[in-house]
């Protein structure tokens, strides 16, 4: 069965009980341990007896588990728990059949990475994992994950992540699409990177704009790092919740979050209940094939909703309606033409 962090948290501090020859382990004294190592970890909720019992019949399997060898010593009505051997720890013990399994699907994938700029320590680490667990490197790909390896700015991914963990302000030349072939300098200090339909983007505080824009990998043209420069320290923004409103990459600062209304029809509706556009997505009314969604309206969203073409209406709001409605009629002038 897989190995989740809360069980890892919980069979190491078993272990730590099991070891302890000086104290006297009872299967409430186990309970709270547990609970005190989960919640240390910032991780609620209480561990029942049945679980303790399933963790160690786990530990001491052979197969799936680290084959642990207990003492259990009656005092009383009550039993407390050891190690035969003081000191055996599974800390020592090979990988079992489970983790191996685990650690070897963390390789595959690793190997997503190898090939591309700035992941040239993938490899590296890759060859190691194999050699020190004795892995097997050669496996077939279950899993594809979408991935361009073609797409320009790539070889800035791994400048950005950098920049953002360590705190250092870059200066950027880049490129927007919008403005054409214009080139302008930016100092940026960079927050949070976000995947979006395949490509990269950085959100960094401006200082020209003293705003947090997000800037295509794509359309920068040179990178440099300015190490005398003061990095400005995210105290605002929860990137966790930040794109909760949006679909996509575009957060607008004063848009405010809209009821969408969308008529589909009997042919699409399953194809939208089962990939949702957005996470607020509902059903108003099934057999009229009405949804609403709640975001702020952004390029993104006028995107997903004309990829849809005859099969998705927006109803409501009216000036949205309208914003689509134009849309499609410079579409249809250009194919008329």
């Amino acid at each position: 069965m897989p190995v989740n962090k809360n069980a890892n948290i919980r069979y190491r501090t078993l272990d730590r009980c099991f070891r302890d020859t000086k104290h006297k382990y009872f299967m409430e004294d186990l309970i709270r341990e547990c609970e005190q190592a989960l919640l240390g970890n910032n991780i609620e909720g209480g561990v029942s007896r049945r679980q303790i019992f399933d963790d160690i019949r786990f530990m001491e399997d052979t197969e799936q588990g680290y084959s642990i060898v207990l003492d259990r010593k009656r005092e009383g009505k009550q039993v407390y728990y050891r190690y035969q051997d003081p000191s055996f720890s599974i800390n020592m013990q090979p990988l079992s059949k489970v983790e191996a399994q685990q650690l070897q699907q963390a390789v595959v994938t690793l190997t997503r990475f190898r090939g591309l700029p700035q992941y040239e320590w993938v490899e590296e680490v890759i060859s190691s994992l194999e050699y020190r667990f004795n892995l097997d490197g050669e496996h077939t790909s279950l899993v594809c994950f979408e991935q361009n390896p073609l797409l320009k700015g790539l070889e800035h991914l791994g400048t950005f992540i950098d920049a953002a963990t360590a705190h250092r302000v870059l200066k950027v030349q880049y490129r927007s699409y919008k403005d054409g072939s214009q080139e302008v300098t930016r100092i940026v200090h960079p927050y949070y990177l976000k995947q979006y339909n395949n490509r990269w983007f950085a959100f960094c505080y401006d200082d020209a704009t003293h705003y947090v824009n997000n800037l295509a990998l794509d359309r920068c043209l040179s990178i440099e790092q300015m190490p005398d420069m003061e990095f400005k320290v995210n105290e605002d923004i929860d990137f966790d919740h930040y794109f909760d409103d949006v679909i996509g990459v575009t957060v607008p600062y004063h848009g405010e979050k809209q009821r969408i209304l969308l008529r589909t029809n009997e042919r699409r509706i399953p194809y939208l209940l089962s990939k949702p556009l957005h996470p607020s997505q509902r059903v108003e009314h099934r057999r009229q094939c009405l949804l609403s969604i709640e975001v702020k309206p952004n390029n993104e969203l006028e995107q997903q909703i004309l990829s849809f073409g005859p099969d998705l209406e927006v109803l409501a709001p009216e000036a949205f309606r309208n914003q689509i409605k134009e849309k499609i009629q410079l579409m249809q002038q250009q194919y008329n033409t």
